[in-house]
């Protein structure tokens, strides 16, 4: 299969959503509190699904299973990973992810890792990350009883910024910013605080306080990128994170073109984020890219070529996977 895979994202409405998915990449939404564009995911609670080709109509979940071919014949039961935009109008939940150890024995699924590229921020925006507890016990402690001024810690943040979030890091979006997520394909969160804030009938969400006990890595400490800035064509590429689950980089032109040639990885995710250009691969009529668009590229797509102005963050599954 020597053509690109474009999906349609699959939205999902959160108590912290807005209309922002709306406004900065014109998609049709729900309801006005929708929070996350699941944009290429096989997981069970959005698959998303191909709008070209040879698979037009078909989940990714499907194609997966069926068709494995299409992704180098890579091992594991379920499609490693999932790329997703959240807007967050108000702060998330203050939540922690299992790593794939305690997941696999306590909620049959893989752990979840993950990574944010800020693509907008309002001025003194904030993310909670990490947290200032020392031992387990302390940790225990002040989660226990509420002590949450004293356990969480905040960081600044502004667009373009770089958040790496393994599993076991206590952590979540402030109000007002808007990232591209890339994740391992998990959907299980425990969350620690939820503002107190209700919902329509007056409900407040479960906490998870002993399965975030569990898994939060203590004490927190920030992991160390080593990002690469590198020139390749016209383009300007950044790798922010090479792990075992994925590595993830930043396409960017500002006209001209470039030519990627495929590494180790079986199959390269790409979401456009801003801009226009065209996607060339051979054999193959020029594809048009504009922001708000979602691929893959099959194994069998040995190289490919970018033009125009244009910025997308591309993911490839790590070792691991």
């Amino acid at each position: 299969m020597t053509e690109p895979m474009f999906m349609i994202p699959v939205f999902h409405n959160k108590i912290w959503g807005g209309t922002g998915l709306h406004e900065r990449f014109g998609y049709e939404l729900p309801t006005d509190h929708t929070g996350e564009a699941w944009a290429i995911s096989a997981h069970p609670h959005g698959p998303a699904t191909v709008i070209n080709g040879e698979f037009r109509g078909e989940s990714l979940d499907t194609i997966w299973a069926q068709h494995r071919e299409v992704f180098g014949n890579a091992k594991g039961d379920v499609f490693p990973l999932l790329t997703k935009i959240l807007d967050a109008h108000e702060d998330l939940s203050v939540q922690v992810h299992p790593d794939d150890a305690y997941a696999a024995e306590h909620e049959h699924e893989l752990g979840k890792t993950e990574c944010w590229y800020v693509i907008a921020a309002e001025p003194g925006a904030k993310l909670y990350y990490g947290h200032h507890a020392q031992t387990h016990e302390q940790l225990a402690d002040w989660i226990n009883h509420d002590k949450w001024d004293q356990l969480f810690r905040t960081v600044p943040v502004k667009a373009g910024d770089f958040f790496y979030v393994p599993s076991g890091t206590i952590h979540a979006l402030g109000a007002g910013i808007m990232v591209l997520e890339t994740q391992q394909s998990s959907d299980t969160t425990y969350r620690v605080y939820d503002w107190d804030r209700t919902d329509a009938k007056g409900n407040k969400r479960p906490l998870h306080k002993q399965q975030s006990i569990d898994v939060t890595t203590v004490p927190h400490v920030d992991p160390q990128l080593d990002i690469v800035k590198m020139q390749v064509g016209d383009a300007t590429v950044t790798k922010f994170v090479d792990s075992d689950f994925f590595a993830v980089c930043e396409w960017r032109l500002a006209g001209g073109s470039a030519t990627f040639k495929r590494g180790e990885a079986p199959y390269t995710l790409a979401s456009v984020l801003a801009g226009r250009g065209e996607l060339t691969v051979p054999g193959e009529a020029p594809y048009t890219l504009t922001k708000g668009m979602h691929f893959i590229l099959p194994v069998d797509i040995k190289e490919w070529t970018i033009s125009g102005d244009v910025q997308i963050i591309a993911s490839e599954p790590g070792a691991k996977v």
